[in-house]
């Protein structure tokens, strides 16, 4: 019979080998059916020769001012509100499935855009974003002046 030293710390690796497991694995049983998890709508980033395009599913959304869109360090950041309270009959609810609230979303660019030609188009419940590549810079000849 072989003995194995006592390990006080083996309890620590398996929960460490849980929380990895955990957060490395799909969470469908998490969604919503609003996106990958609740308050985060799903969003397809693809990209042409001249522009980055982002299609992001958000139904329910009733003017523009319920969405902002920005672009900060190469990162596309969508967020907003969605509010069906005008749907809601306060008596009688059976199922209430429909996400509402606030959402929010960041995604890392897969190349620089010009942040200033960005248009934006909402349409059947999907915002379209489509992002001019900016330039590269060109090559540039600095004087110096002698004085």
């Amino acid at each position: 019979m072989h003995l194995m030293p006592y390990d006080r710390f083996r309890h620590l690796d398996n929960m460490k080998r849980e929380f990895d497991r955990f957060f490395t694995n799909d969470h469908s049983h998490l969604s919503t059916g609003f996106g990958h998890s609740i308050g985060n709508p799903s969003v397809d980033v693809h990209e042409t020769n001249d522009e980055v395009i982002a299609l992001c599913d958000i139904p329910g959304l009733e003017k523009k001012e319920d969405v902002s869109i920005e672009i900060e360090n190469n990162m596309l950041l969508i967020s907003g509100s969605i509010n069906r309270r005008h749907e809601i009959m306060e008596e009688n609810i059976h199922r209430q499935e429909r996400y509402m609230g606030r959402f929010h979303r960041s995604i890392g660019l897969p190349a620089v855009v010009n942040p200033e030609d960005v248009r934006a188009t909402y349409k059947n419940g999907v915002l379209v974003i489509h992002m001019p590549k900016a330039q590269p810079n060109t090559k540039k000849r600095i004087d110096v002046d002698f004085h």
